[in-house]
């Protein structure tokens, strides 16, 4: 009788997350391959140092402000799946899966992107080295072989590494962070220390050609991809091993800090070498060009200890983000069950995790310029969680009595998050959604519209009592 009980006993997520841990996998995966790619890219040319400076303390302090309701969400349903499930107890099933669909793809685009950042790197520091097997070229990006292969194995890596269980994956993430946090302290320490004129280089302080404004604009409209790793905590609030009303300071703090990291590497970028001069010729990596300038080959080696750390990191983080809005959805019947397995020994969402993988496996055969476009248009489906978690906290809040700050911070949040989508797809806006990124919009919406159809009838047969048991009572029962 005995092992039959143990036989049926429940597969359970770990509680093995620390506070130290979450909020690592927080800052790493918000400190990503950005940090040290888009300035160059995007926010040099776009903003200048000091447009783009104001533009991400505008967006952490905006962040700030939604993380607000997410703190509330969290202590009242610390369960895996994070914005699901709340935008499933604020508004229903039907919402919760709108909300899914479209953030599931920023998470399932930022875990390839950080891999294929890595042969961006070879590319830099180590020239020819994987640049091996040209097999095409996909909108003006060669794709080798080598690459493709090299980002594969980080992939593969990384994902047997998440299975093995999450306190695995939180010390990995932990010491990732440290390195990453460390390495940008120095090289930050370093370029004020030696370099002659930093405040000369730093002009012109806003972007050439454009409003400083529009500028601004433009960096804060991308704030929910640049910040989206702060809420990677909700989606593991099943797995903390402390109290979840610590996870709003958790939140805000790694959101603070990095900003701090982005506007830390954007200004050593500009300040080494006078920007506007350096930007001319449209260098492949000015961030990389700046520090070695600095530093020499010493400097390369940080930089790039730095940024693998951050890849690293990044990598881990949406790994493990996916994968649990992806179990999520699978107790909702959102999903077959077969998402909802949770590993017997390492109590992880195994067949989550392999999926994952698997999408990120394809990805890297379309080029690095093709996931940017997916990149530039996963920022609206950030903003649709964060809309959904701020109009699902004022929801329950209504039925409150007092926290009217609490309540003026989720109608804000709610607010704020319109704003972001309206930047992204209002022509005439800075921060437009390029074409190939409309398109990417717009397929990924179709495919939602397909799949919902498919999966209506056994995602509305099961009763909301049932399913409110699957996704929350469940998961948070002594």
């Amino acid at each position: 009788m005995f092992n039959i009980l143990k036989k049926k006993k429940k597969v359970k997520l770990e509680k093995s997350l620390s506070p130290i841990n979450v909020f690592s996998l927080a800052v790493g995966s918000i400190i990503g391959w950005g940090t040290f790619v888009m300035p160059g890219n995007l926010f040099l040319k776009t903003a200048g140092p000091l447009g783009t400076a104001i533009g991400m303390a505008i967006g952490a302090l905006i962040m700030s402000i939604i993380a607000i309701s997410y703190g509330y969400m969290v202590e009242k349903f610390p369960v895996a799946g994070g914005e699901f499930a709340f935008s499933f107890k604020g508004f229903g099933r039907n919402h919760a899966f709108v909300c899914a669909w479209l953030l599931g793809l920023s998470y399932l685009s930022i875990v390839p992107l950080n891999a294929t950042a890595l042969a961006m790197i070879g590319r830099y520091m180590f020239p020819g080295v994987l640049q091996r097997g040209l097999m095409y070229s996909i909108a003006g990006w060669e794709v080798y072989l080598g690459e493709v292969l090299f980002a594969s194995i980080a992939l593969i890596i990384f994902a047997i590494t998440s299975i093995k269980g999450i306190k695995v994956s939180g010390v990995l993430q932990t010491i990732m962070s440290f390195i990453l946090v460390g390495a940008i302290l120095i090289l930050t320490i370093v370029a004020f220390l030696r370099t002659d004129n930093p405040i000369d280089n730093l002009k012109p302080f806003f972007g050439e050609g454009i409003p400083p404004l529009s500028g601004i604009l433009t960096i804060v409209a991308i704030a929910p991809w640049a910040y989206v790793g702060f809420d990677s905590i909700p989606q593991a609030a099943e797995e903390f091993d402390f109290s979840p009303k610590k996870a709003l300071k958790i939140m805000i703090a790694a959101i603070v800090f990095g900003g701090l990291m982005y506007i830390s590497m954007n200004t050593v970028t500009a300040m080494v070498l006078p920007w506007d001069s350096a930007m001319e010729g449209n260098p492949f990596w000015i961030t990389g060009d700046a520090i070695e300038s600095l530093l020499g080959n010493v400097g390369l080696v940080l930089l790039g200890l730095a940024l693998i750390s951050a890849i690293i990191a990044g990598i881990i983080g949406f790994y493990m983000a996916a994968s649990r809005l992806l179990l999520s959805m699978a107790r909702a019947k959102a999903l077959p069950s077969w998402f909802g397995k949770i590993h017997p020994k390492y109590h992880t969402p195994v067949n989550a995790l392999k999926f994952v993988l698997l999408i990120s496996l394809i990805t890297p055969w379309f080029g690095r310029q093709v996931l940017t476009w997916v990149v530039d248009m996963a920022s609206i489906g950030a903003a649709i969680g964060y809309f959904y978690t701020s109009a699902s906290a004022f929801k329950f809040l209504r039925k409150e009595k007092g926290k009217m700050y609490l309540k003026i911070f989720s109608v804000l949040g709610c607010i704020l998050a319109i704003g972001f989508v309206l930047l992204l797809i209002v022509p005439g806006m800075p921060a437009y959604l390029s074409l190939p990124s409309r398109i990417a919009l717009f397929v990924w919406i179709a495919l939602g519209i397909i799949f919902y159809i498919s999966i209506r009838k056994s995602y509305q047969e099961l009763p909301r009592e049932e399913l409110n048991r699957l996704i929350i009572k469940r998961q948070v029962e002594k």
